[in-house]
């Protein structure tokens, strides 16, 4: 509105209803939120990653930096949660939720995937504590998992509550998923 047309205007009179305004639903502004505190914490993360194991290129006199072997595993699992992912899509596409289901048990089955793939480091001597690369390896899939059990809680509520809106929001939030996994594993692969 201009300053002409404010001054000329006559108060007293009832003027047009105001216009309701688009504004995003909460459940966005919030998941945009979070995916910005995640996104941080993840990047710091791998900067650290990148940091340590640039030190031991860097330094002669380090050598505790041992890249663990890339078991297929750690594929079937990348394949897995890319297949969630496809199945979280539609069911927002479709607004089907056996799709969404399907896409959380895939997202179990991919936490079982990554417990199992543990195990098999465990067992052939890659502890948490043998060397840096295991630690970092360790606590960056654990971090992903634990985002991944929140994403199936979020998931559970939007399903019993049968919410469309917030199965839509699953879908987003478990495409940010893969997407930090895929950064991941191509980071944990390369090293």
């Amino acid at each position: 509105m201009t300053i002409l047309a404010r001054l000329t205007e006559k108060s007293w009179e009832p003027g047009p209803q105001p216009v309701e305004r688009d504004r995003p639903a909460a459940g966005a502004v919030g998941m945009v939120a979070y995916f910005g505190v995640a996104m941080v914490m993840f990047s710091l993360l791998l900067a650290a990653y990148l940091m340590r194991m640039g030190l031991h290129a860097g330094a002669e006199h380090v050598h505790d930096w041992k890249p663990m072997p890339d078991p297929p595993l750690l594929w079937i699992n990348t394949l897995v949660l890319a297949a969630s992912s496809v199945a979280w899509e539609v069911a927002r596409r479709e607004r089907a939720a056996r799709a969404a289901i399907a896409g959380s048990a895939m997202g179990v089955l991919f936490l079982v995937g990554q417990l199992l793939l543990w195990r098999h480091y465990q067992g052939a001597g890659y502890t948490l504590s043998s060397n840096p690369a295991n630690a970092f390896f360790y606590l960056l899939t654990a971090l992903h998992g634990l985002h991944i059990i929140g994403g199936l809680f979020a998931a559970g509520r939007a399903l019993a509550a049968a919410n469309m809106r917030n199965v839509a929001l699953c879908a987003l939030y478990w495409h940010f998923l893969l997407i930090v996994w895929l950064v991941l594993a191509a980071l944990l692969l390369s090293t």
